[in-house]
């Protein structure tokens, strides 16, 4: 992994990682000379060859700049103004895109109660109970984040559930795989358990968070979606007119599943930090650690110290909790360097109640 840091190294977000070398040097490689635009370029034909390889050869493939116009545009091409997306509470395209979905598409969000993450369809029954009242925005998409907001990760037959009952409830299943594959190199999967033989509808394929400079793909199967999701893509913004700048960096982390030994490491990391983490007086981890990501209850008196030098992110200030993040070039000395950075936690209190 890398080398040298030019930074003090942070665990804030895997959005501050560098970009896996493989995938530097094909952009590199994709700089030589000029090609097509719009995505009328060899890499953007072998990056989505290779994604339809994966995800099933009849699958729409929209390459898109970020991760929160991935979720725009699929929902864009999934949903008509007077329907509505059920999400957890937590989730991202809920709480951390500034009312993107609901400004750019023109859908309700439904925020339901997810403990750990996770929703269940005992929890999302209640929010179908009013179907065909045209008083209410009617439930056309179940979006579900993989792995979620709190680090937590969704079993394959969970997702089975969730894809049976949103079909039987004339919904889409929509996945947010901004950290698509930390979830999938936790279980020890393929990408493709998480595709269409899962029962989802419509994804994202998070590159940002796996190593790229920038970049996610949108993947849709469901054929009225697929259809629309090019014409989404381009009203969202989201179509770069160089697009081979994405797509090279996608065939990177697809060969020779670069995406799968980068997100090992980042979950190892994790678990090491939490290993750690959880030895020391004072400190309580909140949930389990099953991807790349750690929350802790610290003692209050460390919250600021450690935010200003970027070690850990302020997640939940009133109950002292804080997210650390690991990712692919993260390193074992450097998960020991922020145990010993910690104030004296000899003496710490616990969190509060």
């Amino acid at each position: 992994m890398a080398e040298d840091r030019n930074v003090v190294p942070g665990f804030g977000s895997d959005n501050q990682a560098g970009v896996l070398p493989e995938v530097m040097a094909a952009l590199v490689a994709a700089n030589a000379g000029s090609s097509r635009a719009y995505g009328a370029d060899p890499w953007t034909a072998r990056a989505t060859k290779r994604l339809r390889e994966r995800f099933g050869g009849d699958a729409q493939v929209a390459f898109v700049f970020g991760g929160t116009g991935a979720n725009v545009v699929a929902l864009l091409a999934a949903l008509r103004p007077h329907e509505a997306v059920l999400a957890a509470d937590c989730a991202h395209l809920a709480v951390d895109e500034c009312g993107a979905p609901e400004r750019i598409v023109g859908c309700k969000v439904v925020q339901v109660p997810a403990p750990g993450g996770k929703l269940s369809v005992e929890s999302l029954r209640p929010h179908i109970a009013h179907r065909g009242d045209v008083h209410r925005a009617q439930p056309r998409v179940l979006s579900i984040s993989q792995s979620t907001e709190w680090g937590t990760v969704y079993r394959l037959e969970e997702v089975r559930a969730l894809a049976e009952f949103a079909h039987a409830e004339g919904m889409l299943l929509h996945l947010d795989g901004a950290r698509l594959a930390n979830a999938a190199a936790a279980l020890d999967l393929p990408l493709e358990a998480f595709g269409r033989e899962a029962g989802v509808d419509l994804l994202s394929f998070g590159g940002t968070k796996a190593g790229l400079l920038f970049g996610e793909a949108v993947v849709a199967w469901d054929r009225a979606v697929a259809e629309r999701l090019p014409f989404a893509r381009k009203q969202a913004t989201q179509l770069p007119s160089k697009l081979r700048f994405v797509a090279a960096q996608f065939e990177a982390l697809l060969e020779g599943d670069l995406w799968m030994r980068a997100a090992r490491h980042a979950n190892r990391m994790a678990a090491r930090l939490a290993a750690r983490l959880e030895r020391l007086p004072g400190v309580a981890l909140e949930h389990p650690v099953e991807a790349n990501a750690v929350f802790a209850r610290v003692p209050r008196d460390w919250i600021a110290p450690l935010a200003e030098r970027n070690l850990v992110g302020v997640w939940e200030r009133d109950r002292d909790l804080v997210r650390l993040m690991t990712a692919w070039d993260t390193r074992p000395e450097e998960v020991e360097a922020l145990v010993d950075a910690l104030p004296a936690t000899w003496d710490a209190p616990a969190p509060s109640s």
